[in-house]
């Protein structure tokens, strides 16, 4: 290329870089600066050029559902229930060009049963990224929204926020964790976006994707689990039915699940509440070799055995349940 025009291309890879810092701000600056470049130089595109140099919004992109099942499968433990919802949720979702609304998922269930790790797979399948995407943002209850005395301030920020990163890329992914510490009436200000509209203000939410994390519902879950064992019953015939319907009761009567008597449940927008059931003895060794694999470590079976039984069981009688599902098997992991 003569040297005239690959100045032209360093000038438009200037403006559309300096455009994606401000796209969730000023979203038409992206448009504006994309054609600036096919000006400047009458042949580069978006794909072309943007696209080779930065993260792009993939909004057509079907998932793949091979991908998906594959890391639940390898990674995701004793959770039958969510392996099936979260496949089905997400593939269907995102194969379909035409969504009436937002895919909207509540994951329920106590710490260390895998709600964060099914996150950070959802993100990774949705955006090469990941969780260090620029199209899919983290809110965290106790550090984002912390005050009480702020709440309006909060549900203004989260709406422009929101508004904003959807405006430059329609896919974008918002998770919410620690959704049981979040204070009550927050996270109706998104309810307009989850809403059956095609669009507010000149912009269609129908194509992102909403999940909350949230401990709430996590005794329910476990009074369901221990009833099936009691009666002889395995964990893997536990349905959704036998459980999603308490679930989305308790949630919204609880004071201190964030969706307490929350427009998202009365309006039915949340598409599926996943149950996140507490893991047994069987699965947190299933969680210390996957552990030593991703260490690239050989699986010792003694040391598997050691960490595991290092772990507090609940029921006190029963002892069937590990009371930080694999939480701290990291911790533990690193002592041995």
């Amino acid at each position: 290329m003569h040297p005239s025009g690959l100045l032209w291309v360093a000038a438009a890879l200037r403006l559309l870089l300096a455009a994606h810092v401000a796209a969730a701000f000023e979203p038409i600056s992206l448009g504006i600066a994309i054609g600036a470049a096919s000006a400047l130089t009458g042949y580069l595109s978006y794909t072309d050029l943007y696209c080779r140099f930065a993260e792009c919004c993939r909004e057509e992109q079907p998932l793949n559902a091979s991908a998906l099942k594959l890391n639940l499968e390898e990674k995701l433990f004793g959770q039958h229930l969510a392996t099936e919802v979260i496949l089905k949720a997400l593939t269907g979702f995102r194969n379909n060009r035409n969504p009436k609304k937002p895919l909207t998922l509540s994951l329920h269930g106590w710490a260390g049963t895998g709600k964060n790790f099914v996150s950070q797979i959802a993100a990774e399948n949705l955006h090469p990224k990941g969780l260090k995407s620029g199209f899919v943002h983290l809110f965290v209850s106790t550090l984002h929204f912390p005050h009480e005395q702020h709440i309006k301030l909060y549900q203004d920020q989260l709406q422009r926020w929101i508004r904003g990163n959807v405006s430059a890329c329609a896919s974008s992914v918002f998770i919410f964790d620690e959704m049981d510490k979040l204070h009550p009436g927050v996270i109706d200000a998104i309810k307009p976006f989850l809403d059956y509209y095609e669009q507010i203000d000149g912009v269609s939410y129908r194509k992102a994707i909403f999940i909350f994390l949230s401990n709430a519902g996590g005794d329910l879950i476990t009074k369901t689990a221990l009833d099936f064992w009691r009666a002889g019953r395995k964990r893997e015939d536990i349905q959704l039915k036998d459980l999603e319907p308490v679930l989305s009761v308790g949630v919204f009567n609880n004071k201190h699940s964030g969706l307490w008597h929350s427009g998202l449940i009365d309006r039915n927008l949340i598409d599926y509440f996943i149950p996140f059931l507490p893991l047994e003895y069987s699965h947190v060794k299933m969680c210390v070799r996957a552990e030593m694999k991703a260490r690239g470590s050989a699986i010792d079976e003694d040391v598997v055995t050691r960490v595991a039984e290092e772990m507090t069981f609940f029921p006190k009688d029963e002892k069937i349940y590990s009371d930080k599902g694999c939480k701290t098997v990291q911790s533990r992991l690193d002592f041995h």
